[in-house]
Order: C-alpha cells, then sequence, then structure tokens
C-alpha cells in the first residue's frame, strides 16, 4: 500500500495527514519539538507504522510545510552573513525605502540589519540599467573583498551587484570566487533578477542568512528518513503556494519563508471548489498566530512581497517598512500573534492585551500542566466551557481546567477587578479583536466586502473563535471543512509543484517592442520546461502561464495581470492595459485613464501536476463521531450569559439545520455554535455554520 504523507509543523503541534493509494486518510497530531523540528515528523511517522501496518518503504512523498525559515528570521538565528555589492552601494540596505509603519512614535527603531555594515563589501564594478558595462569589473577588488569576509569568519555571502538583472555577467565571475571560498553563496540575478536595488539587496540577504540553517534542517530530516528505512522524496510548500523539491528549496530557502500559511489556503481552494464556495475568506487560527487570506472566484491572491517580523504581516499593505522585506511571489495571508497559545497580559495603563508572545509547545498553556502560569487563550476558553478538557486531541492531551482558572485569575482577574468568567471572556474577546485586523486586512483593504464571502474556519482554533468575528464582520455563513484543525497539512497533498520566473523589462506599453518581450518569454519558457523536466514534468503534467507587472507612470508598486498563452501582438497591448485600469479599480477603487501605463516585468507562472498514483482525497471521509455528550455550560458573554449546550460529534449533523448553542466536538478541533446561530451538514464533510435571521 504506497502512502502520500502531508506534515505540517506548528508552533504548538506538527500535524501529519497520510493520504493510501485507495484515497483513505489518517491523521496524527503530535507536539512540536522545537529543539529540533523535524523530529516531532520521524515520531508521528513512527507512531502511524505501529499503528497501521504500513513500512517507511511505502512511503512516495514527503509533502512538508515548515516554519523553521520564518523562525530563523524572527528569532534572528540566521548565519553570519556577508555582503558583496557595487562601490558606492553598501548602505541601501541602511536606506531601505525611508518609511517608517508609525508616524508619530519617536521612540521606534527599524529592524536590526542583518548584515553588520562592517561585513558590507563593495567591489570596483558598475552595469548600467540597459546592460551596458559602466565601469569593468576588478577583479582583484573581488577577491580582496572576498579575504577580507573570509578573515571575520562569515557563514554565507550574498552578492548583489547594481542592475544585474539586465547583465548578469559580473555577479556570476564574482560567485566563482566566492564559492571557493564559502559553502552557502546567494546570488540577486538568481534570487531575483529584478529592478530595485533595495528589494533586490534584502531578499538576497534574507536568502543567504536563512540558508545553511535549511540546509541542515533539511539534512537532519533525510538522515532521519534514511535511518527509519524511508527513501521517499522531499517536497517542501513555498510562500506562493506550491512544493518544490528539497533541492530547490536548500538552494533558494528564501521560497519557503512563509511556507507552513501557504498550506492551509491551498486547502481551502481544493476544499471550497469541492463543496461549491468559490468565494471564501480563510481563517487558520493554530497554536501561535492567526492567518487570514481570501479566494475569490475560485483564485488565490498572490502578493509579490511581503515583509516578515513587522507585526501585521501581510503583502498588500500600505504601511510597510516594519519587517525584514521580501519580494518573492507569495500568496496574501495576513498574520497576527494571536493563537491557542497566545499570551495574555495588562499593561502598565491596565488594557488587556493579547500576544504576541506565546507559550509555544513547551511549556505551553497553564492549562497543559507542563510548568507553565501565564494565561492564554487557550486557557480563557476552557475557563469559558468551549473545550472540553477531557477531549483535546481526542482525549490524549488532557487539560488542568482549575490550573487555568488560576492564571487567569491572578494575572487578569484580580488586576483588572473582574470575575473569573469575565476576564476569560475577555481574553477571548480581545483575540478576535487582533484577529478581525487580519480579515479586514485581506478583505476591506482591498475593497471586497467580508458580506460577501463565506468565513472557511480551520486549524485547531479557528472554528473555536469564528462565530464570534464572523458576527462582528457581519459574515452569515462559517464554512467548517473536514479534518479543520489538520487542515494545512492535509493542503500540502493537494498543491502542485510550482515556481514563478521573472524578468524586468521597464517600458511603457504603448511604445513597448513585442519582440523583444516575446524572445524575454520565449527565453523563461525554454528555461522554465528544462529545469522542471529534470524533476520529471514535461507533456500534460506541465502548465505555464504567462503574466505582466503593469503600473500607472510615477507609480512605485505594480499588479500582476495575465497575458495569453501565445506571442503578444499590438491588440494584446491595448487589452492589456484595460485589463489593468479594471483591476485597479476594483482593488483601489479608481483608475487613472489618462496616465500612461507601464509594463515592469513579465513573470511565468510554471506547474507541475502530481501523478498522485489515482488517490484523491474523499473529502467525505472524515471521522463522524455520532456519540453525543453529556450538556456543558459554556459562557457566551454579557449577551447570552452561561447556558447548557449539547456536546455533539460532526456525525450527529445533517441536512437539517440544529439551532445553538451546541458544541461540535472533534479529534483535532472544536466548534462552537452560539446561539442565534444554527448548524448543519448541506454538503457531505463540510459543515454550515449559519446565522438565524
Amino acid at each position: 500500500m504506497q502512502v502520500r504523507i502531508g506534515a505540517d509543523i506548528g508552533g504548538t503541534f506538527t500535524d501529519l495527514v497520510f493520504l493510501d493509494s485507495t484515497g483513505a486518510i489518517r491523521t496524527a497530531k503530535v507536539s512540536s519539538t522545537p529543539d529540533d523540528y523535524g523530529r516531532a515528523i520521524l515520531d508521528g511517522m513512527s507512531g502511524h507504522f505501529a499503528a497501521s501496518g504500513t513500512q517507511p518503504a511505502d512511503v512516495t512523498e514527503l509533502a512538508h510545510g515548515t516554519t523553521v525559515a520564518t523562525n530563523t528570521v524572527l528569532e534572528r538565528k540566521g548565519a553570519h552573513v556577508g555582503l558583496l555589492t557595487t562601490r558606492g552601494f553598501r548602505d541601501v540596505l541602511e536606506i531601505r525605502r525611508v518609511r517608517m509603519p508609525v508616524l508619530y512614535d519617536l521612540q521606534w527603531e527599524k529592524p536590526q540589519n542583518l548584515v553588520r555594515r562592517a561585513l558590507r563589501e563593495e567591489v570596483d564594478e558598475r552595469m548600467g540599467a540597459s546592460g551596458t558595462v559602466s565601469v569593468p569589473l576588478d577583479i582583484e577588488s573581488a577577491r580582496a573583498a572576498i579575504a577580507r569576509l573570509q578573515a571575520e569568519g562569515v557563514d554565507a555571502v550574498a552578492i548583489c551587484f547594481l542592475h544585474s538583472y539586465a547583465n548578469d555577467c559580473h555577479e556570476r565571475a564574482v560567485a566563482e570566487l566566492a564559492r571557493q571560498a564559502f559553502e552557502y553563496v546567494s546570488v540577486s540575478s538568481d534570487v531575483l533578477p529584478e529592478m530595485r536595488e533595495y528589494e533586490r539587496t534584502a531578499t538576497t540577504v534574507i536568502d543567504a542568512y536563512v540558508k545553511p540553517v535549511v540546509n541542515r534542517y533539511l539534512g537532519r530530516l533525510n538522515d532521519g528518513l534514511r535511518t527509519m528505512g524511508c527513501k521517499a522524496p522531499v517536497s517542501v510548500m513555498q510562500s506562493n503556494g506550491g512544493v518544490i523539491s528539497e533541492r530547490i528549496a536548500a538552494s533558494q530557502p528564501v521560497r519557503i519563508i512563509e511556507s507552513g500559511p501557504a498550506a492551509g489556503v491551498i486547502a481551502a481552494r481544493a476544499a471550497g471548489t469541492h463543496a461549491g464556495y468559490d468565494n471564501v475568506i480563510t481563517f487558520d487560527m493554530g497554536g501561535t498566530t492567526a492567518k487570514a487570506s481570501i479566494i475569490e472566484r475560485g483564485e488565490m491572491t498572490l502578493s509579490a512581497e511581503y515583509e516578515v517580523g513587522g507585526g501585521i504581516n501581510q503583502g498588500s499593505r500600505l504601511i510597510k517598512g516594519g519587517g525584514y522585506l521580501i519580494r518573492v511571489p507569495a500568496i496574501d495571508i495576513a498574520e497576527v500573534g494571536a493563537g491557542g497559545g497566545s499570551i495574555a497580559w495588562t499593561d502598565a495603563g491596565g488594557a488587556l492585551r493579547v500576544g504576541p508572545e506565546s507559550s509555544g509547545a513547551e511549556p505551553g498553556p497553564a492549562c497543559y500542566g507542563r510548568g507553565g502560569d501565564r494565561p492564554t487563550v487557550t486557557d480563557a476558553n476552557v475557563v469559558l466551557g468551549f473545550l472540553n478538557p477531557d477531549y483535546l486531541v481526542g482525549g490524549d492531551l488532557k487539560l488542568d481546567r482549575d490550573r487555568a482558572v488560576q492564571a487567569i485569575e491572578k494575572h487578569i482577574a484580580r488586576p483588572l477587578g473582574l470575575d473569573v468568567t469575565a476576564a476569560a471572556m475577555g481574553v477571548h474577546r480581545v483575540a478576535n479583536a487582533m484577529m478581525m485586523r487580519a480579515i479586514r486586512s485581506v478583505s476591506i483593504e482591498r475593497g471586497r466586502d467580508p458580506r460577501d464571502f463565506a468565513l472557511m474556519a480551520f486549524g485547531g482554533n479557528g472554528p473555536v473563535h469564528a462565530a464570534g468575528l464572523a458576527a462582528e464582520l457581519e459574515i452569515s455563513r462559517i464554512v467548517v471543512p473536514p479534518w479543520p484543525g489538520l487542515f494545512s497539512a492535509l493542503g500540502l497533498l493537494v498543491s502542485d509543484f510550482e515556481q514563478l520566473y521573472s524578468q524586468s523589462c521597464l517600458t511603457r506599453l504603448d511604445r513597448a517592442e513585442l519582440a523583444a518581450i516575446n524572445e524575454t518569454l520565449e527565453r523563461m519558457t525554454a528555461r522554465a520546461s528544462g529545469e522542471f523536466a529534470a524533476e520529471g514534468f514535461s507533456g500534460a503534467r506541465l502548465q505555464i502561464e504567462r503574466f505582466a507587472d503593469l503600473r500607472y507612470r510615477r507609480q512605485t508598486s505594480e499588479m500582476m495581470i495575465p497575458l495569453p498563452d501565445r506571442p503578444l501582438n499590438a491588440g494584446d497591448l491595448t487589452e492589456l492595459a484595460e485589463l489593468f485600469h479594471r483591476e485597479h479599480a476594483r482593488t483601489y477603487g479608481y483608475d487613472t485613464r489618462d496616465e500612461s501605463v507601464e509594463i515592469v516585468a513579465v513573470k511565468l507562472r510554471v506547474r507541475g501536476l502530481r501523478d498522485s498514483g489515482g488517490a484523491q482525497v474523499d473529502w467525505r471521509s472524515a471521522p463522524s463521531d455520532t456519540n453525543a455528550r453529556a450538556t456543558r455550560s459554556v459562557s457566551f458573554g454579557s449577551d447570552h450569559g452561561t447556558l447548557d449546550a449539547p456536546v455533539i460529534g460532526r456525525g450527529n449533523i445533517g441536512d437539517d439545520a440544529i439551532a445553538g448553542p451546541v458544541i461540535v466536538e472533534e479529534y483535532d478541533s472544536t466548534i462552537v455554535v452560539p446561539p442565534d446561530w444554527r448548524v448543519s451538514q448541506p454538503v457531505g464533510g463540510f459543515l454550515s455554520v449559519e446565522r438565524c435571521s
């Protein structure tokens, strides 16, 4: 029996989904192992093999979503990086975009640079914007710069020369020298062959910064797999929702910074297509963070860049500068530090706060009984009765309600002069307020009305908080898919191999040289086809889509507009401008048709379609527990007070709606249906929670 495995590492739990060649699915949820995240995957696999009778040799693929690269940046635990750049451009990383995310905070400090100024070495060379050589490369200055970085004990080197996207010959020559001295070298013309010096430099530096960590991590994981007798290839989720081979992930790890969150959106798109929900806002709440994204007409929204470590992490936000910029394609995801393990606290002014600090997997929330004594969102939900202390992870993880009560009473209720229940409800609602920022960020801030979408809630904690969020945003329908607490791991098994190729070509659209653009697209297509053929994708299993980045003249940001799958002609340019005007008006509320439109870059989105061996996810096969449990006392706040809510399983719900209050308990999540809401199962495997009219 062949088995494919999806493994998603979170801050608190590591989720595994096992899909065999008959389409049957088994799941496992184990505590994450922060000292070596891969160990949790190996532990979960070993437990599955022991219980199912399958063998490591039966595994045909391990698809993997990981936070290793993200945490490396956030915790500043990456490589000792040096930078080689064109003389005169040493301080590009300091100047940044001359933007501040806050206008009136005189104490604000920009993020500490990942490369100290002393480790930024200048090389005598210069390329013009057209690709002509302005200053020839002085190879001796390059050798001297490399020698100085060696003397400083640098682990990895980033190389970014002026206008190398137009002509990369200087970068290639210096990279050849650098690879003789350093194991890890990142070259901007490989990482991001696009205009804008700061963006290209920042992205290349982050690639070098995380490269040793990601390579060591993947190496340890492979060693563990081989030791247990598993020879399956490992694929890794990218920020853009496609997976790549571990070989590519190791060579360009900047592509997997937002690996984990992307998988949930991919699963939501596949599930929505199956269940007939083309317009959904995804809401993924785990143990450490909550994420939101939007799927419109069955399509995800991609962002050309995003920031990590700047508070709310979302690619389309107008206010930037608070984090580390990464200009690689990514699913447009808003992320806030409000998860089940987020710690609740009171600030100096007596205001209740939640997060961004998390209790993590160790020691975890106070109710875990592992030594944590600070209250978390999970502790609040236990006190309110939303969570069953005896049924988390199907009963494998027992919770101590008394410890949760003590933590909230000591740190929240007593300082604020509240009773424990009111304090717990305050924690719950403050967490909701933070998470609404994420949902508004991907909907209202992009010109979309959340009332026109269903809210698809998943993650271990998403269905607990979904009704409260939907009520505030006036969303009338919540969709809870099968396996909600393991949904991101499932997304890893329904995603395709994917890469985005780009090339700058700045010109006015009405003056574009069609022959040059078509030649660039043909050259990119040939390169992409060759690289995907090396990974085993060709013919019907290879799909190539073409796009152009367009903007109004004098703007500094672009929108990605699709191109026809053939050589461009003059009529296409007119149609392209019209498509851009319409999308600009849709997103920003206006267009400027009197202004010239520029083409900034052309791009290819290349997909290698999986050969799943005939096994497809059966969305109706999720466990359907029909064992109704005793009612539980649940607090729903001042509007409804404390009520006795029946506790049921997913299998107790059919076409006929059940009115709230009701609690639906599953192995991997809990669904809270408050009063004034009702739950039904109109499509097999999918629960619909609707507001009563």
